[in-house]
């Protein structure tokens, strides 16, 4: 099955915006090779704009002139990725990637260059011509690059074919869809070409959708053709967006299980926006990401770290190696918040093969507080509990919290037999 779990990896975005280099994705994917496969980290993903030769910051260049082939198919910038020259694409990156036991990933936006719908190019196994099938009342408001494909016509499906065809050729083990994800109704049809385009490669392959928020009432039709959809329009490292994410992540968890995978966007930790002129290091406090990623855990939403790899200080690794932590994405289902309030949350998670479960408090609140979970949520009594962030042993399950902070518990029941190993193991100290 493509994506079982959570798909966890790193996303060049966050940190290098339009204008990351091969090089960077090398140095970053080297990293994650030593220090985080260990841990199930494993995709490295090019984010938007990797064809465009003069990309430099986060911004984007109205009607700047992209790499194409003669298909109307972008191409790596040779100045950016100066492996891709000789129209070898990115097979060399994805081989180098995949020879660290890693998986490699690339963004696309929606539709084909506007370029070559312009110059009439012709679309590789079809008798139709880019502008054939172009839509050109259907543009990203954010970047013109593309214009939307008529999906009525059959050379939409021709087009879309002729890029995973392509990406496949290349190793390409994940798509990030970009401009297409909230917009239901326009693009629901061209969801379902992009998906069969994507299952019909020959080649296995995670797709996902943003930016969001994906619209709720589509669950089971985003759950049917992709397989990670984003809830939320970028996220930052801002304790507002961070704080709105529990409702997000109230209403989709229940649709998280294996393949299909509600998406609260990537993990903006370490070095970010490194090709400002300023670069900068994450605005969240210790007690914000500990709190972002055991939320994100809890709701199983896919990991994506943003911040360069390369600069990750003791904590930022720390932060990423927490194994038992890491485990909750794997070893619970039907995760669930048994309160919200203004101060605090409180969710819990089962584990799959009946040991207990995990359960989290979170503090809200800009002040310190006292939280407990309610034992009546348990269903039943417990006898053990660790928690994750500390690895120590808790004599009840109430934790005084700094602002924003978080606890989380691996909960052994009274009645279970299972005698596995309860979570000690990994990082130790709180952090």
């Amino acid at each position: 099955m493509i994506a079982q779990y959570p798909p966890m990896g790193w996303n060049s975005w966050d940190c290098f915006g339009a204008a990351v280099t091969e090089e960077q994705v090398r140095r970053n994917a080297e990293y994650m090779a030593k220090h985080l496969k260990e841990y199930g980290w494993e995709y490295v993903v090019v984010d938007i704009q990797w064809y465009q030769p003069t990309a430099s910051s986060h911004a984007y260049e109205p009607f700047s002139q992209l790499t194409m082939d003669a298909y109307g198919r972008v191409l790596p910038a040779e100045n950016r990725f100066p492996s891709a020259r000789d129209g070898r694409g990115f097979r060399p990156l994805a081989d180098y990637i995949h020879g660290l036991g890693l998986k490699f990933g690339i963004h696309i936006m929606r539709g084909l260059p506007r370029m070559a719908a312009h110059r009439k190019l012709p679309i590789w196994g079809c008798d139709q011509s880019c502008a054939d099938v172009a839509d050109p009342n259907s543009i990203c408001a954010w970047n013109p690059d593309m214009y939307g494909l008529r999906c009525d016509l059959p050379a939409a499906q021709a087009y879309y074919s002729s890029i995973f065809s392509l990406y496949a050729s290349w190793g390409v083990d994940y798509v990030k869809c970009d401009d297409i994800a909230r917009e239901y109704p326009r693009c629901q049809r061209e969801i379902e070409v992009i998906s069969q385009a994507c299952r019909s490669c020959g080649r296995d392959i995670v797709l996902s959708l943003s930016p969001g928020p994906a619209p709720l009432e589509q669950a089971e039709h985003l759950k049917r053709y992709a397989n990670l959809w984003r809830i939320t329009d970028d996220f930052w490292d801002d304790w507002r967006l961070l704080r709105g994410m529990f409702e997000r992540a109230e209403k989709w968890c229940v649709h998280a299980g294996p393949g299909h995978w509600p998406d609260a966007d990537m993990l903006p930790v370490g070095a970010l926006r490194q090709c400002y002129a300023e670069p900068g290091w994450t605005k969240f406090t210790p007690a914000e990401q500990r709190t972002m990623m055991t939320l994100w855990c809890m709701m199983r939403s896919p990991l994506m770290v943003g911040g360069d790899l390369q600069q990750n200080d003791d904590f930022t690794l720390r932060l990423l190696t927490n194994a038992p932590l890491l485990a909750i994405e794997k070893e619970s289902w039907c995760a669930h918040p048994v309160f919200t309030s203004d101060g605090a949350c409180v969710w819990i998670a089962p584990r799959k093969n009946g040991s207990g479960c995990y359960a989290a408090v979170f503090n809200l609140s800009d002040g310190e507080k006292r939280i407990s979970v309610p034992l009546e949520a348990l269903e039943g009594t417990w006898r053990s509990a660790t928690e994750l962030w500390t690895n120590q042993e808790s004599a009840d399950l109430t934790a005084l919290l700094p602002a924003h902070d978080v606890a989380v518990w691996h909960i052994q029941m009274e009645d279970t037999e299972n005698t596995e190993n309860t979570g000690n193991t990994g990082n130790t100290g709180k952090i």
